[in-house]
C-alpha cells in the first residue's frame, strides 16, 4: 500500500467518522439527523434526495475499490494536489459540523425547528458541509484518477448541488427574511459580497 492509498484511506474514516459520529451523537439527545428521502415530502424534494442518497453511496464505495486495487492514471503532481484537496474538504466539513451543532441535519427536515446559523465557517459559505463534500471527492479522485470514479464523483457532485437548491427554497420558507439577508451577504459555496453591507 502506497503513502497515497494510506493517506485516503485515513481521510475517508476521519470524514465518515465526523458523519456518522455526528450521528450517533445527535441520536443520543433524541435528534433524528438523517432525514434523506423520509418522511411525506413533496415528490421533486424525495426524488432528488433519493438519487443523492444513491450518488453518494456510490462514490465512497467505488472510492475504495479505487484505493484498494491502486487503480490510478494520475501524475504524482495530481496526486499530491488530491491529497491536500481532501484534506480540506475533511476540515472544512469536519469545521462545517461542529459550527452547526445540533442544528445539522442531513436531508430537509420537515418537522424539525433548527437554529439557522451564519457565523463561524457560514460566514464565509452557505453550504460549507457541501462544500466538504465536494473537496474531499475531487481530492480523492484526483489522487486515484480513472474515468469510472469521475463519473461516479461528478454524478455525485451534480446532485449536491440539486440538493443545494432544494434547501435555499426550504431555508427562504422557514427563516424568511432572515435567511434573505444572509442569501444576500455570503455566496453559496464560498466568499462573501462587499457590497451588501452598504
Amino acid at each position: 500500500m502506497d503513502k497515497f492509498q494510506t493517506s485516503s484511506l485515513v481521510l475517508l474514516l476521519v470524514f465518515y467518522g465526523i458523519y456518522f459520529g455526528k450521528m450517533l451523537g445527535q441520536k443520543k439527545k433524541g435528534i433524528r439527523t438523517n432525514q434523506i428521502a423520509k418522511g411525506e415530502k413533496a415528490e421533486e424534494l424525495m426524488y432528488i434526495e433519493f438519487i443523492m442518497k444513491i450518488a453518494t453511496i456510490g462514490v465512497p464505495v467505488y472510492e475504495l475499490v479505487s484505493i484498494l486495487w491502486g487503480i490510478n492514471q494520475a501524475s504524482e503532481n495530481m496526486r499530491i494536489a488530491g491529497l491536500i484537496i481532501a484534506t480540506v474538504g475533511v476540515m472544512v466539513f469536519g469545521l462545517s459540523v461542529y459550527t452547526m451543532r445540533d442544528s445539522w441535519r442531513a436531508g430537509i427536515p420537515e418537522r424539525d425547528r433548527t437554529k439557522m446559523v451564519s457565523d463561524g465557517i457560514y460566514s464565509i459559505s452557505r453550504n460549507p458541509a457541501f462544500c466538504g463534500f465536494d473537496l474531499t471527492y475531487i481530492g480523492i479522485l484526483l489522487m486515484f484518477f480513472n474515468i469510472p470514479l469521475l463519473v461516479f464523483t461528478g454524478f455525485a457532485i451534480l446532485m449536491l448541488h440539486l440538493q443545494i437548491l432544494q434547501e435555499e427554497k426550504y431555508l427562504e420558507h422557514a427563516f424568511g427574511i432572515e435567511y434573505k439577508e444572509y442569501r444576500r451577504r455570503v455566496f453559496r459555496y464560498l466568499g462573501r459580497n462587499c457590497r451588501a453591507g452598504r
